[in-house]
């Protein structure tokens, strides 16, 4: 049999779980939310393209911020851009396809070539040799006076599309 004092004793317990619960459900949210969260890309200026020589691609650094949970990082990253003869820019991100090790131009050989695993790219970016499953990553970019504004993403390797990470 259940008494009184047992019955409100339980009543209040019950009381006290409901609200420790509305008030720890928001408090973990924000301090576990974070790490949750995907990194998002990160425009910066790439320089600018009245010095870009035409169909020669040249290595720019871009100076990322970016946040991951709780930290704030700034991070100086490369990137490959062409100028084309019609003035169409092509902003390439550094790492091959395959396994995302950093490529180089080679000016003899006029092509991109990655040391690893022999791949080898065109100024396009297209596969010409090698085990790369798709061409080289593009990034968007916009042009803002004359600087050049680059949206820096990293993809995965080794996929057949082009899958942002």
């Amino acid at each position: 049999m259940t008494t009184r004092r047992r019955f409100l004793g339980r009543l209040t317990g019950l009381i006290a779980a409901v609200i420790g619960t509305i008030l720890a459900v928001p408090a973990v949210g924000y301090l576990i939310g974070p790490s949750w969260r995907r990194v998002s890309a990160t425009r910066a200026s790439a320089g600018t393209i009245a010095d870009l020589p035409v169909d020669q691609p040249v290595q720019r650094e871009v100076v990322i911020e970016t946040h991951d949970g709780w930290l704030k990082d700034q991070n100086t990253k490369g990137v490959w851009v062409v100028k084309r003869s019609t003035g169409e820019i092509n902003v390439y991100n550094p790492h091959c396809t395959h396994l995302g090790c950093a490529y180089k131009w080679s000016r003899d050989e006029q092509r991109f070539l990655c040391p690893c695993h022999g791949g080898v790219y065109d100024l396009n970016g297209r596969v010409l040799a090698g085990p790369p499953p798709r061409p080289l990553d593009t990034m968007e970019h916009t042009i803002d006076g004359d600087r050049l504004i680059v949206t820096y993403v990293d993809f995965k390797s080794g996929a057949s599309k082009k899958i942002p990470i």
